[in-house]
């Protein structure tokens, strides 16, 4: 009888079509029936493969697909941004899959955009991460760039795109007030003040610093520079103004600032005039005595006398004028009357003179 050895070579025919029919594609695989030509006789093997056999699926691919690093925005618009200036926005990076992202790098490039370092980093399942990106147009025109994020993820080279255009500052104006500071006489060893302003339209000035000419000059006021003035305010200041001498004196201070019209110039004029020459104008009544041929005048600083004689020549009328006074002096005057036997009369009645101070 023959069955065993039947039996063994179906056992190996069995073996070799499993072999060969995992070569076949899994649609092919779940309905095939094999014969094997190797059989002798009425004997055949017959196998029929499911894909459970096989244990063939989308494995890997799920995987990958779990590992997906999602940008939101897709995509970074600044829009436009006036030089000098800075704009932010926020971009977020989310774990869409189900396993966890590594990311190892994250770089920004392009003219004008910046953003903090921050990898490399785990986001675990659902978790994620937003960071800000600045746009600071260094000038005019339009810039482009793009956030660079590698990972483990099934997009292991994530570009998110970056657009900015720079357009020019709105520069303010400053206006100083008045434009031309006058001071008119100022008598000199004296000085006098004037008040000015500096007034900002239009933006927020900065103003730097300033340069005065004129050394008959000199200004305060301000605060420590730079000095910033928001549109619609204004600084005050003053300047002084004493004369060296007399004359006419002019100058002139030029604040500097990032306005559109800098530097503001302020006009300084003023006229030195000599010390007012005071005097004292005397007149009194004449004597009655006999033979009066003038009069002496006396003058002192203490009411009441000592008195010494002011007049070099013996004074034939009732008027004086003493050119001798000095500023901020107070004076005590009195006369006396002489007559043609050259004798003197007591003094007479005591008047007082004060003399404005300079």
């Amino acid at each position: 009888m023959t069955l065993p050895r039947v039996i063994g070579r179906s056992l190996l025919a069995i073996a070799s079509i499993a072999i060969l029919l995992i070569l076949v594609t899994h649609a092919q695989a779940a309905d095939d029936i094999v014969d094997n030509p190797a059989l002798s006789g009425t004997n055949t093997a017959r196998l029929v493969l499911t894909p459970a056999n096989l244990g063939f699926g989308n494995v890997d691919v799920g995987r990958r697909r779990a590992r997906t690093l999602t940008p939101s925005p897709s995509s970074l618009n600044f829009g436009n941004v006036q030089i000098g200036n800075g704009q932010q926005l926020s971009e977020t990076v989310t774990n869409a899959g189900g396993v966890n992202i590594s990311i190892s790098q994250a770089t920004v490039a392009g003219t004008g955009f910046s953003m903090t370092p921050w990898a490399p980093l785990v986001l675990t399942p659902g978790q994620h991460y937003t960071f800000t990106v600045t746009f600071a147009p260094p000038s005019t025109g339009n810039d482009s760039g793009n956030v660079s994020i590698v990972s483990n993820a099934s997009n292991p080279n994530l570009s998110i795109p970056l657009s900015g255009t720079g357009t020019p500052a709105s520069q303010g104006q400053l206006a100083v007030s008045p434009t031309t500071m006058a001071f008119g006489n100022v008598i000199v060893g004296t000085n006098a003040q004037l008040i000015g302003t500096l007034t900002a339209s239009g933006a927020s000035v900065t103003v730097s610093s300033d340069t005065l000419n004129g050394s008959a000059f000199a200004l305060s006021g301000l605060p420590s520079y730079p000095i910033v003035i928001p549109a619609g305010q204004y600084a005050q200041f003053t300047v002084t103004f004493t004369p060296p001498g007399t004359g006419a004196a002019s100058g002139s201070i030029s604040f500097f600032s990032n306005a559109s019209n800098s530097p503001a110039v302020e006009s300084l004029t003023g006229t030195g005039t000599p010390p007012p020459q005071h005097s004292v104008n005397l007149s009194w009544t004449a004597s009655t005595s006999q033979n009066v041929i003038g009069y002496n005048i006396y003058r002192g600083v203490t009411s009441g006398g000592l008195y010494s004689k002011i007049n070099s020549v013996l004074d034939a009328s009732t008027l004086y004028s003493d050119t001798t006074v000095a500023d901020g002096q107070t004076y005590y005057y009195v006369t006396t009357s002489v007559d043609s036997s050259n004798e003197e009369s007591a003094y007479s009645n005591q008047t007082k003179a004060a003399i404005p101070p300079p």
